[in-house]
């Protein structure tokens, strides 16, 4: 019988974990085994005894849990110490950053470990239920618009009182996405003047049905990758964006930034001139400060004063809200491994083949399987090979 193993998270300050108690049970109906790390779910208030009262087998040595596991399940991926406790075939499913981790990947190779990467999900309909860089994408959205409540030294909604009327706080969202929907949404439920930005005019619509205003800029021919995700802009359009969006950012009170581009570094959308024009007081979230970032003197993980504007980078969003993203992502996980789970075999059915399969499986049997990640590790072997 197929044990499914879940580690303790071993990030500092991580609150998330991959499992839950419903979750326990589920995975038994499948007929599978479950052992986890004892602690694993204290961020969550999730108590050892929840998970052996829903079936599964809590144990205090990591390096045991591992070296039996036949599949290990995370949320980030595991240490290069761990992938060496495991056992040749072992299957291991978390975010792996497989473009930015080469190294990594070449352990696992060399190990004959099988990966799936949560963020390589391809984003079509079948998909959805499984997706978990959309499902933390939407808390991050929520998020980062409460701490810049936090932030800024006024209210958000319209306020009449005897002392006089306060007007709405203006807040201004570049992107459209998952995150960048839900900020709008959230932003407006909370009364805030809400103007939001993307590159993919497709989605105007879905900015003016949440209530928004959609700040238009004629950047040429712009489009999506087949995943959904926002092509990558010229040099000439990141000017000419950067340029139009500089009064609508000088006047608002709030900016949120959620402009990031899988597998690569996210564009420099606000320049430190363009925040010297803003009001004292005023804040932006930069979403992508941990890869980069958006605006120019943000710090990933820190809250940092520039021409008296608070720049926000504490990045790891969807930790702020760990319970539900706890939830979320555990049911994206269990739904994953369900859609291939055979309860004949009691284990999960690898087929290179499959169209959700062969966008997220990394490696397989000693090697990078992963058509895109193959062809970007190519690209990056010439590169420097020129170099």
């Amino acid at each position: 019988m197929t044990l499914i193993a879940f580690p303790a998270e071993t990030k500092a300050g991580e609150r998330r974990c991959s499992v839950t108690p419903v979750n326990v049970k589920a995975y038994a109906l499948l007929g599978a085994n479950v052992c986890m790390q004892s602690g694993m779910g204290v961020g969550v208030d999730i108590q050892d005894s929840d998970y052996q009262e829903a079936g599964a087998e809590v144990v205090d040595d990591r390096k045991a849990l591992l070296e039996k596991a036949d599949i290990v399940v995370s949320l980030h991926k595991l240490s290069s110490e761990d992938i060496k406790l495991l056992k040749p075939n072992t299957m291991i499913i978390s975010y792996l950053d497989p473009f930015n981790e080469t190294g990594f990947v070449k352990q696992l190779c060399e190990h004959n470990i099988t990966s799936i990467s949560m963020e390589m999900i391809p984003r079509i309909s079948r998909c959805q239920k499984m997706d978990a860089l959309s499902s933390q994408a939407s808390l991050a959205g929520y998020v980062m618009v409460m701490r810049a409540v936090n932030t800024l030294d006024a209210v958000l909604p319209m306020m009449m009182t005897p002392a006089g009327t306060l007007k709405p706080a203006k807040v201004f969202v570049i992107g459209a996405g998952v995150a960048g929907l839900q900020a709008i949404a959230t932003a407006k439920r909370l009364g805030a003047s809400v103007t939001a930005f993307d590159t993919r005019s497709v989605v105007a619509e879905q900015v003016h049905s949440l209530g928004a205003k959609f700040l238009n800029i004629d950047l040429g021919q712009t489009g999506e990758t087949g995943q959904g995700y926002a092509q990558a802009l010229t040099p000439e359009q990141m000017q000419i964006q950067q340029r139009e969006q500089a009064k609508c950012i000088a006047d608002s009170d709030i900016v949120i930034t959620t402009a990031q581009l899988f597998g690569r570094k996210p564009p420099l959308l606000i320049d430190d001139a363009t925040i010297s024009k803003m009001k004292p007081g005023s804040v932006i979230v930069d979403m992508a400060a941990e890869s980069g970032g958006n605006v120019a003197g943000s710090v990933a993980g820190e809250i940092v004063l520039r021409h008296g504007v608070s720049l926000v980078g504490t990045g790891n969003w969807a930790n702020g809200v760990a319970k539900h993203a706890t939830q979320m992502y555990a049911n994206n996980l269990f739904n994953l491994i369900s859609e291939f789970w055979s309860k004949e075999e009691t284990q999960f059915v690898i087929d290179i083949e499959d169209e959700i399969q062969s966008g997220c499986i990394i490696t397989h049997q000693g090697e990078v399987t992963n058509q895109m990640i193959k062809s970007f590790y190519q690209e990056a072997d010439k590169s420097r090979e020129k170099a």
